[in-house]
């Protein structure tokens, strides 16, 4: 799930990038992507799942809830966004996530 793929592209650092899910597309360019990464906990060799909330940006306004998409890391463009969008790797049910708690 927590892929990391590393770009090389001529004249450009290379930039880490996520696969994720959008569960969020309310502001302007803006996707709130939710990453999710499975490891081993330290002490109790137990399996567990952490998750990361990103600001991505989406010049195209193209991302919807529940898609997974591709996002690279990039200079910072606001106080949270560090990242933007490179691709939608699975369109989504369209179906809005059900929030828990």
């Amino acid at each position: 799930m927590a892929e990391t793929v590393i770009t090389a592209e001529p004249g450009r650092a290379q930039r880490k990038q996520r696969v994720g899910v959008v569960i969020a597309n309310k502001m302007a360019k803006t996707i709130t992507v939710e990453i999710m990464r499975r490891y081993p906990h330290p002490q109790y060799k137990k399996v567990v799942t952490g998750y990361k909330k990103l600001y991505a940006h989406d010049e195209k306004g193209e991302a919807k809830v529940g898609d997974r998409v591709r996002v690279e890391e990039t200079r910072p463009l606001s106080r949270t966004k560090r990242w933007r969008l490179v691709e939608v790797v699975e369109r989504g049910s369209g179906a809005a996530p059900v929030a828990a708690g």
